[in-house]
């Protein structure tokens, strides 16, 4: 189930890893500022919506529908101990992760780039 939208900005940002100093910079906010969007103790601009959307290079519907659950899997790297075996698995996790967020992203990239193509013809 989707979060809040200031939890979803945050977890895509993490996953982007991008600092909120960098998200502040972005904006034109201080950090404390930006922070302050995330923990949504400051209502959030439609402007200021408009200009993540576009740091992020995705559309409102996926920032608004994002699912952390999909690509963080804290719960279960908190469930298992920091050396031995359980660490490799821990990694082994990462990378699953990650390669899944990659192939969704090219899945996107491909679908956009037929988008444009079919609405300006194969430049």
């Amino acid at each position: 189930m989707p979060g809040k939208i200031n939890e979803n900005i945050k977890s895509i940002r993490e996953l982007k890893d991008y600092t909120q100093e960098y998200m502040a910079l972005r904006l034109n906010i201080t950090q404390a500022g930006y922070s302050k969007i995330e923990k949504g103790t400051i209502a959030l601009s439609c402007d200021k919506l408009e200009e993540i959307v576009s740091i992020f290079e995705m559309d409102l519907i996926s920032i608004i529908g994002f699912e952390r659950g999909l690509y963080f899997k804290s719960d279960y790297l908190k469930s298992k101990s920091p050396v031995g075996q359980d660490n490799l698995s821990n990694i082994e996790v990462l990378y699953r992760d990650k390669i899944a967020l990659l192939e969704r992203l090219l899945d996107q990239t491909d679908k956009e780039l037929k988008n444009y193509k079919d609405r300006y013809g194969g430049l």
